[in-house]
């Protein structure tokens, strides 16, 4: 965000707005120096204010209203001391904080997600499957591999792991709409 330019006789002024400060052509302060800012209201619009002390007694324009305001002179009442001081260690206030103690075994507050209904079935052991085999999958150019296809499916499963082989017998309307063709295949229940 862009500020505006600042006002002729606002150089160090700053509007506090809502509890927050917005500079108005302040010069960067270098954090190593510290400060005192003088906080004061503007009699016409009650704007809260806050300016250098080292502008006291020069004559500003409200930001606000453009009224005529003379920056008070700083006092207990309203003063605001900031710099380096509040950044060492001095200032920083030393919290102790105890952890309770007990006797009894700690519970653990993160519980394990209940396994998924797919990594349950892998820890129990081989699922029944099934696998359908049809013969017009394995047409190729003039060949009919049905048999082949068939046969090195179940070597691969093993003997041990079927459980049933049962034949199946469908139709499929062609593409016209009109002819139905009769065609057939297995249907391999096995355990893997």
């Amino acid at each position: 965000m862009i500020e505006p330019p600042p006002k002729a006789g606002m150089q160090g002024v700053k509007i506090i707005c809502g509890g927050k400060r917005r500079g108005i052509g302040f010069d960067e302060i270098q954090p190593s120096h510290t400060f005192m800012d003088v906080l004061f209201t503007c009699p016409t619009c009650k704007q809260q204010l806050e300016a250098d002390s080292t502008l006291a007694g020069n004559e500003i324009s409200c930001p606000s209203c453009n009224g005529k305001i003379v920056i008070p002179v700083a006092d207990p009442v309203n003063l605001k001391t900031s710099g380096a001081m509040a950044a060492t260690a001095m200032a920083k206030e030393e919290k102790h904080f105890k952890v309770p103690v007990s006797e009894a075994p700690t519970q653990s507050l993160i519980q394990k997600a209940t396994p998924t209904l797919s990594t349950s079935a892998k820890a129990a052991g081989p699922m029944i499957r099934v696998k359908t085999i049809r013969r017009a999958e394995c047409l190729e150019v003039g060949k009919d591999l049905f048999d082949s296809v068939v046969t090195a499916f179940l070597q691969k499963i093993g003997e041990q792991s079927i459980i049933s082989i049962t034949t199946v017998n469908y139709s499929v309307v062609g593409m016209d709409a009109r002819t139905a063709t009769s065609d057939y295949g297995v249907l391999v229940v096995y355990r893997g």
